[in-house]
């Protein structure tokens, strides 16, 4: 079995190292991609929407050597894949939503300014490299050392130990705004290939989000639900769990 490994919003394919690794251990073929704007992929002026990702990933797939692979996708990576698999199903043998997929901000914001006053991304470039990892690794202690430098590779480090995210503050926000417009719940009856639902269970969830995970689960027409307790990045922070939960959704019903 394959798998196409898909990063979040101002994310990178690093961030899947540790599930890549050890779902090739499994016997895996495995490719994470970065998104156009992020870590070392192209960054045309646009657009940046996510019939748009979908669209590259669909180009993605079908220049790779691979025969329908399953695809992850986590947070707005999530929205993606589903998109994808709503739109391309003869693509992907299957698609796991890693808390995401399910994302529809326009549920929680009743205007777009509301939801970019509430997400739009601290501004961090300029910070020193070192300073950046040991804010990392003080926010997640529990986290392995690959979820952490998956954090430092959503930055350029600059020439003077300086960092830049690679996604640029303008294009993240089109992407937050594509988010905001994106209406992943007219998708799921359209989706008819397997999918596995991953949320992430912690206290910082925003209200109602069981609900809305809850709403997916029951409108997919293949879905299985698996909720897990963790971070927003439950990639990062438990690959094994992760790998582990795969492997298994993809020999039992992929």
């Amino acid at each position: 079995m394959a798998f196409v490994l898909v990063h979040g919003l101002a994310s990178n394919a690093a961030m899947w190292r540790g599930v890549g690794e050890r779902l090739r251990a499994r016997g895996h073929v495995v490719v994470a991609v970065d998104q156009r704007g992020h870590g070392r992929s192209a960054k045309p002026d646009g657009p940046y929407d996510v019939a748009t990702f979908a669209a590259d990933l669909a180009e993605l797939l079908g220049a790779l050597p691979l025969r329908r692979p399953a695809v992850a996708g986590q947070s707005f990576g999530g929205n993606v894949v589903l998109e994808l698999a709503a739109r391309r199903p003869e693509l992907v043998r299957g698609v796991a939503c890693v808390d995401g997929g399910w994302i529809e901000l326009s549920e929680r914001f009743s205007s777009w300014e509301a939801c970019e006053s509430e997400l739009a991304p601290p501004v961090l470039e300029g910070r020193g490299a070192q300073e950046l990892r040991a804010l990392f690794r003080d926010s997640h202690g529990d986290w392995p050392e690959p979820g952490i430098e998956g954090l430092l590779a959503n930055f350029e480090v600059r020439e003077d130990g300086t960092v830049a995210p690679w996604l640029s503050q303008p294009r993240h926000l089109q992407i937050l705004r594509s988010l905001w417009e994106h209406r992943p719940s007219q998708l799921y009856p359209l989706v008819r290939v397997p999918v596995l639902l991953v949320p992430a269970v912690n206290a910082d969830q925003p209200e109602g989000w069981d609900e809305t995970v809850d709403k997916a689960a029951e409108l997919l027409p293949i879905v299985r639900l698996e909720p897990m307790a963790g971070d927003h990045d439950l990639h990062a922070q438990h690959p094994e769990a992760m790998a582990d939960l795969l492997h298994e959704w993809a020999d039992s019903s992929l």
